[in-house]
Protein backbone atom coordinates (compact mmCIF):
# COMPACT_ATOMS: atom_id res chain seq x y z
CA UNK A 1 0.00 0.00 0.00
CA UNK A 2 1.65 3.50 -1.26
CA UNK A 3 -0.56 6.51 -1.11
CA UNK A 4 0.19 9.12 -3.76
CA UNK A 5 -2.01 12.18 -3.12
CA UNK A 6 0.63 15.21 -2.53
CA UNK A 7 3.31 14.70 -5.40
CA UNK A 8 5.56 14.76 -2.86
CA UNK A 9 7.15 11.52 -2.35
CA UNK A 10 8.27 12.40 0.98
CA UNK A 11 4.88 13.64 2.56
CA UNK A 12 2.96 10.54 0.45
CA UNK A 13 5.40 8.72 2.37
CA UNK A 14 4.57 10.05 5.45
CA UNK A 15 1.10 9.68 4.96
CA UNK A 16 1.52 5.72 4.07
CA UNK A 17 2.74 4.86 6.66
CA UNK A 18 1.51 7.13 9.85
CA UNK A 19 -2.13 6.82 10.51
CA UNK A 20 -1.73 10.25 12.12
CA UNK A 21 -0.64 12.03 9.64
CA UNK A 22 -3.21 10.96 7.47
CA UNK A 23 -6.62 11.83 9.45
CA UNK A 24 -4.20 15.46 10.56
CA UNK A 25 -4.34 16.01 6.42
CA UNK A 26 -7.87 15.51 5.53
CA UNK A 27 -8.71 17.58 8.63
CA UNK A 28 -6.30 20.01 6.65
CA UNK A 29 -8.25 19.60 3.58
CA UNK A 30 -10.66 22.58 3.23
CA UNK A 31 -10.49 25.70 1.73
CA UNK A 32 -6.92 24.78 0.56
CA UNK A 33 -5.88 22.57 -2.47
CA UNK A 34 -5.65 18.81 -1.77
CA UNK A 35 -2.01 18.63 -2.12
CA UNK A 36 -1.25 21.22 0.40
CA UNK A 37 -3.48 20.24 3.14
CA UNK A 38 -1.85 16.70 2.78
CA UNK A 39 1.42 17.97 2.70
CA UNK A 40 0.73 19.67 5.93
CA UNK A 41 1.68 16.69 7.73
CA UNK A 42 5.17 16.59 6.50
CA UNK A 43 6.09 20.24 6.97
CA UNK A 44 4.70 20.17 11.16
CA UNK A 45 7.04 16.85 11.40
CA UNK A 46 9.44 18.39 9.84
CA UNK A 47 9.16 21.77 11.95
CA UNK A 48 8.09 19.69 15.45
CA UNK A 49 10.04 16.91 15.03
CA UNK A 50 7.28 14.33 14.62
CA UNK A 51 3.63 13.87 14.08
CA UNK A 52 2.85 12.37 17.29
CA UNK A 53 -0.64 12.92 18.93
CA UNK A 54 0.74 13.28 22.57
CA UNK A 55 3.58 15.82 21.35
CA UNK A 56 1.37 17.54 19.19
CA UNK A 57 -1.81 17.91 21.70
CA UNK A 58 0.45 19.31 24.38
CA UNK A 59 2.62 21.52 22.29
CA UNK A 60 2.40 25.56 23.10
CA UNK A 61 -0.50 26.48 20.93
CA UNK A 62 1.15 30.09 20.51
CA UNK A 63 4.14 28.09 19.14
CA UNK A 64 2.03 25.52 17.19
CA UNK A 65 0.58 28.65 15.45
CA UNK A 66 4.36 30.06 14.64
CA UNK A 67 4.39 26.14 13.05
CA UNK A 68 1.86 26.94 10.89
CA UNK A 69 2.49 30.34 9.83
CA UNK A 70 5.92 29.49 8.85
CA UNK A 71 6.64 29.89 4.71
CA UNK A 72 5.43 28.13 3.12
CA UNK A 73 2.54 27.62 5.43
CA UNK A 74 0.87 24.94 6.56
CA UNK A 75 -2.46 26.10 5.82
CA UNK A 76 -4.18 29.53 4.70
CA UNK A 77 -5.99 30.00 8.16
CA UNK A 78 -3.05 29.08 10.54
CA UNK A 79 -4.87 30.28 14.26
CA UNK A 80 -7.47 27.91 13.17
CA UNK A 81 -6.07 25.34 11.86
CA UNK A 82 -3.69 24.90 14.36
CA UNK A 83 -6.08 24.65 16.79
CA UNK A 84 -8.15 21.97 15.65
CA UNK A 85 -5.27 19.46 14.78
CA UNK A 86 -4.16 20.36 18.49
CA UNK A 87 -8.09 19.03 19.40
CA UNK A 88 -7.90 16.05 16.73
CA UNK A 89 -4.57 15.15 18.74
CA UNK A 90 -6.25 15.41 21.87
CA UNK A 91 -9.39 13.45 20.83
CA UNK A 92 -6.91 10.63 19.72
CA UNK A 93 -4.83 10.50 22.97
CA UNK A 94 -7.97 10.65 25.17
CA UNK A 95 -10.00 8.47 23.31
CA UNK A 96 -7.74 6.16 21.29
CA UNK A 97 -4.58 5.76 23.57
CA UNK A 98 -2.99 7.87 20.71
CA UNK A 99 -3.08 5.49 18.04
CA UNK A 100 -4.97 6.81 15.59
CA UNK A 101 -5.64 4.16 13.62
CA UNK A 102 -7.08 2.08 16.63
CA UNK A 103 -10.45 4.61 15.12
CA UNK A 104 -10.86 1.66 12.51
CA UNK A 105 -9.03 -0.88 13.84
CA UNK A 106 -10.32 -1.66 17.72
CA UNK A 107 -12.89 -3.95 18.00
CA UNK A 108 -12.91 -5.20 14.11
CA UNK A 109 -15.10 -2.13 13.70
CA UNK A 110 -17.84 -2.43 10.69
CA UNK A 111 -18.29 0.80 8.21
CA UNK A 112 -20.89 2.21 9.87
CA UNK A 113 -18.92 2.30 13.42
CA UNK A 114 -16.00 3.48 12.06
CA UNK A 115 -18.19 6.65 10.28
CA UNK A 116 -19.62 7.18 13.62
CA UNK A 117 -16.31 7.17 14.99
CA UNK A 118 -14.73 9.46 12.42
CA UNK A 119 -17.86 11.60 12.93
CA UNK A 120 -17.03 12.15 16.87
CA UNK A 121 -13.93 13.66 16.07
CA UNK A 122 -13.31 17.60 16.27
CA UNK A 123 -13.50 18.55 12.39
CA UNK A 124 -15.09 16.00 10.93
CA UNK A 125 -18.28 16.53 10.17
CA UNK A 126 -20.48 14.09 7.95
CA UNK A 127 -18.68 14.73 4.37
CA UNK A 128 -15.09 14.90 5.74
CA UNK A 129 -15.69 10.88 7.50
CA UNK A 130 -17.16 9.60 5.04
CA UNK A 131 -14.67 10.75 2.48
CA UNK A 132 -11.95 9.49 4.69
CA UNK A 133 -13.99 5.99 5.02
CA UNK A 134 -13.56 5.43 1.73
CA UNK A 135 -9.80 6.35 1.66
CA UNK A 136 -9.63 3.68 4.64
CA UNK A 137 -11.44 1.37 2.42
CA UNK A 138 -10.35 2.36 -1.19
CA UNK A 139 -6.28 2.47 -0.54
CA UNK A 140 -5.71 2.22 3.37
CA UNK A 141 -6.26 -1.23 3.64
CA UNK A 142 -9.32 -1.14 5.51
CA UNK A 143 -12.32 -3.61 4.73
CA UNK A 144 -14.84 -3.48 7.70
CA UNK A 145 -18.15 -4.19 6.41
CA UNK A 146 -20.33 -2.34 4.93
CA UNK A 147 -17.29 0.27 4.38
CA UNK A 148 -18.62 1.49 1.09
CA UNK A 149 -22.24 1.65 2.22
CA UNK A 150 -21.28 3.75 4.71
CA UNK A 151 -19.07 5.96 2.93
CA UNK A 152 -21.70 6.88 0.29
CA UNK A 153 -21.12 8.06 -2.48
CA UNK A 154 -17.43 8.20 -1.98
CA UNK A 155 -17.16 4.51 -1.76
CA UNK A 156 -18.19 3.50 -4.73
CA UNK A 157 -16.31 1.90 -7.49
CA UNK A 158 -15.07 3.90 -10.54
CA UNK A 159 -15.73 7.56 -8.69
CA UNK A 160 -13.31 10.62 -9.01
CA UNK A 161 -15.58 12.13 -6.25
CA UNK A 162 -12.57 13.29 -3.33
CA UNK A 163 -9.01 12.09 -2.57
CA UNK A 164 -10.12 8.71 -1.58
CA UNK A 165 -9.55 8.12 -5.32
CA UNK A 166 -6.73 10.03 -6.11
CA UNK A 167 -3.74 7.40 -6.93
CA UNK A 168 -2.18 9.27 -10.11
CA UNK A 169 -1.98 12.51 -11.24
CA UNK A 170 -4.26 11.43 -14.15
CA UNK A 171 -6.85 10.64 -10.86
CA UNK A 172 -6.05 13.84 -9.65
CA UNK A 173 -7.05 15.49 -12.46
CA UNK A 174 -10.44 13.75 -12.73
CA UNK A 175 -10.99 14.59 -8.95
CA UNK A 176 -10.42 18.22 -9.84
CA UNK A 177 -12.88 18.45 -12.60
CA UNK A 178 -15.62 16.30 -10.81
CA UNK A 179 -15.50 18.99 -8.09
CA UNK A 180 -15.16 21.57 -10.75
CA UNK A 181 -18.42 20.60 -12.40
CA UNK A 182 -20.23 20.04 -9.06
CA UNK A 183 -19.36 23.42 -7.93
CA UNK A 184 -21.01 24.87 -11.31
CA UNK A 185 -23.76 23.01 -10.72
CA UNK A 186 -24.40 24.16 -7.32
CA UNK A 187 -23.86 27.56 -8.36
CA UNK A 188 -26.52 27.29 -11.43
CA UNK A 189 -29.32 25.92 -9.30
CA UNK A 190 -28.87 28.67 -6.06
CA UNK A 191 -28.84 31.18 -9.22
CA UNK A 192 -31.97 29.23 -10.34
CA UNK A 193 -33.33 29.81 -6.85
CA UNK A 194 -33.28 33.68 -7.03
CA UNK A 195 -29.77 33.16 -5.06
CA UNK A 196 -31.80 31.63 -1.77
Amino acid sequence: MSLHITGDDDADRLLTDDPLALLIGMLLDQQVAMETAFAGPLKIAQRTGSVDAVALAGYDPEAFVAVFQQTPAVHRFPGSMAARVQSLCEAVVNEWGGDAAAIWTTGDPDGATVLKRLKALPGFGEQKAKIFLALLGKQYGYDGAGWQAASAPYGEGGSFRSVADIVSPESLTKVREHKRAAKAAAASAKAGNGGV
